[in-house]
């Protein structure tokens, strides 16, 4: 099931739980700690209470009282103090450890704050790459949607150097867009209500094109019986020669079970952008072959889109890490991959 990175208020949101970034006594604070107790109500600070607090990267849970979320998983996330003395493992286990319990006790649906990134002082692009990686650890075995909800967009940032180096290759891609000769003429041309004088002789554009009126069988009926293999074949067909299941596929690519199912049954199946993208991140496929499966799904990979050459980007990269992709789409405010 996905993980889904989010702008919302966590005090509202109508899933099975909400973490809660807390302190040890369990006894409310600031932040998100006190925003969590304000709108639970005193019901959840006396339940609370009998807990005995609890201690850094462990989790406790109560009734969600007067949320829309059944339950609150308390988590302690540790202080930051350089990163020398094992910062990074206890956050690890405080993801963990709330994850844990809400499979234990049933969860399917949960929302975390990005913890310890507050008065904690832990490194926000840290904190995030931390809980993106523990909680697609934790999916890849167990079927829960997962929402990771970030208050401030302002307040988060990807790597510096990350952030430089996607954002310098965007610039690049627009400039080859602007800089187009071919582009520029067809402008030019539709802006003057004439042909184009770049263009290609008619009789070179109907060699060059495979959808020209000689290439096209007579009939309608016999042009059908030429169809191109779908997208839903060739995800299966690249499934199978990869040698993955159809979950490892699906939770790699951060799908949902049910979408899959839909996509597997429907032959003709017409997949958003964003899915399509994320089953060719799934698959590790080179660029020409990520080319092929958008096509096979009517898109093409486009110049004039930042949330298209970000992907790009990181196939080029050879980096197929599908939740630091979406860290570098949220950062840029794009659309996410899977979902």
């Amino acid at each position: 099931m996905p993980l889904h990175i989010v702008r919302n208020d966590i005090t509202a949101m109508a899933v099975d739980a909400i973490v809660n970034a807390a302190n040890e006594s369990l006894l409310g604070g600031g932040g998100v700690d006190g925003a969590i107790h304000r709108a639970a109500g005193p019901e959840l600070l006396a339940e609370c209470r009998a807990l005995g607090g609890c201690r850094t990267g462990q989790a406790k849970i109560t009734r969600g009282y007067r949320l829309p979320a059944k339950y609150v998983i308390h988590t302690v996330g540790p202080v930051w103090r350089g990163g020398a003395f094992g910062e990074r493992e206890l956050l690890i286990s405080a993801y963990r450890s709330s994850l844990q319990l809400a499979a234990a006790y049933g969860c399917r649906t949960v929302a975390f704050p990005l913890i310890s990134s507050g008065v904690y002082g832990y490194p926000k692009d840290r904190a995030l790459h931390v809980a993106v990686q523990t909680i697609g650890d934790f999916l890849s075995d167990h079927d829960m949607t997962v929402w990771l909800v970030i208050f401030d967009r302002a307040a988060y940032s990807i790597g510096t150097a990350l952030f430089d180096d996607i954002a310098a290759y965007i610039d690049d891609q627009y400039v080859q867009c602007r800089t187009d000769p071919a582009r520029d003429c067809l402008r030019r041309a539709q802006a003057l209500g004439a042909a184009p004088p770049c263009a290609a002789p008619a009789a070179q554009q109907a060699e060059e094109s495979p959808l020209s009126v000689a290439a096209v069988p007579a009939g309608l009926s016999r042009a059908l019986e030429h169809l191109d293999e779908s997208f839903s074949q060739m995800l299966l067909r690249k499934i199978d020669e990869r040698g993955m299941t159809d979950a490892q596929c699906y939770k790699k690519a951060n799908i949902d079970r049910k979408l899959f199912s839909k996509i597997r049954s429907d032959v003709g199946y017409r997949p958003s952008k964003p899915t399509v993208m994320a089953f060719a991140v799934a698959l590790e496929l080179p660029l020409e072959e990520t080319r092929d499966m958008l096509a096979k799904a009517g898109f093409a990979f486009s110049r004039a889109s930042k949330f298209d050459i970000i992907v790009e980007y990181f196939i080029a990269h050879k980096n197929y890490d599908v939740y630091q992709i979406n860290e570098a789409l949220f950062a840029f405010d794009q659309s996410l991959l899977g979902g």
